[in-house]
């Protein structure tokens, strides 16, 4: 499907989650990638995109006057958010959204995110009104990856809504998992791309739950919402994204890709 086709009524606004104090990666924002912080490429990216707003969402001084000097807008929030959709939450309110607007949450270590995906997921949840979040997938084609727990996988029901998401290698395959298989037999298995799409009022319901038990255990906010009733349509992306940056290894990836490559965007 063409760009075009998600974008012709899906008025959104992107929001990038910046936040500084990362466990595997202090400073993760800022770390430079081609000259420029990693942040300011995830801005970028989302400038590119079909989003009427893009505002950069953070809780430290630093990122703030960083990305100010790059001409973005910035709403600083509280840095005691446990996850990205509680500050996205809060910059709903601080921008005084109407329940009906759409945000679309572009993850903050996601440099090489491709516009086109931003687009769909917003058109998605604008194309279904009893879905609260939309979000993306794509088909695991390797065994690394699949068993490899920072990668999230993702069962989704013939509605396309998500039944489950886990770090572990679900669905289980019980006849050939037993020992750990050098090849995957189907293309059952899909890692979960972490772009949600979200209306406002949504979001004000979400900072009033509690942290549910199963998002507790496996780290993934979404599973807050499944666990109070609400639906998540995961839609097949229609572009290939390349994987952000979670450990050191990824942003060596990255930063070669970047400092090699313009085929992912233009040179930086």
């Amino acid at each position: 499907m063409a760009q075009a086709d998600f974008i012709a009524h899906a008025d959104f606004i992107a929001v990038v989650p910046a936040r500084y104090a990362s466990t595997r990666l202090p400073g993760k924002p800022l770390l430079q990638i081609a000259g420029e912080p990693m942040v300011a490429h995830v801005w970028r990216r989302a400038c590119e995109s079909a989003a009427s707003r893009v505002v950069v969402a953070t809780d430290d001084a630093r990122i703030e006057q960083v990305m100010r000097a790059y001409g973005a807008e910035v709403v600083m929030t509280r840095a005691d958010h446990p996850s990205g959709t509680d500050r996205l939450a809060e910059v709903a309110a601080t921008l005084g959204l109407a329940d009906e607007a759409l945000l679309v949450n572009v993850q903050g270590d996601e440099p090489l995110i491709p516009p086109a995906l931003i687009n769909q997921v917003a058109a998605r949840l604008a194309d279904d009104d009893a879905a609260s979040i939309a979000t993306l997938a794509e088909p695991i084609s390797d065994i690394d990856t699949l068993f490899n727990p920072n990668v999230v996988k993702v069962v989704r029901a013939l509605s396309g809504r998500a039944l489950y998401f886990s770090r572990a290698p679900i669905p289980w395959d019980r006849q050939h998992f037993q020992a750990r298989p050098e090849l995957l037999q189907t293309d059952a298995w899909l890692r979960h791309i972490g772009l949600y799409a979200y209306r406002a009022g949504f979001l004000r319901d979400y900072l009033d739950w509690p942290s549910a038990p199963l998002e507790q255990l496996e780290q993934l906010e979404q599973l807050r919402a499944l666990h109070h009733g609400h639906g998540i349509q995961v839609a097949l992306a229609c572009e290939v994204n390349p994987a952000g940056v979670d450990t050191a290894e990824d942003l060596v990836r990255v930063r070669a890709l970047l400092e090699t490559s313009s085929s992912y965007g233009r040179p930086l």
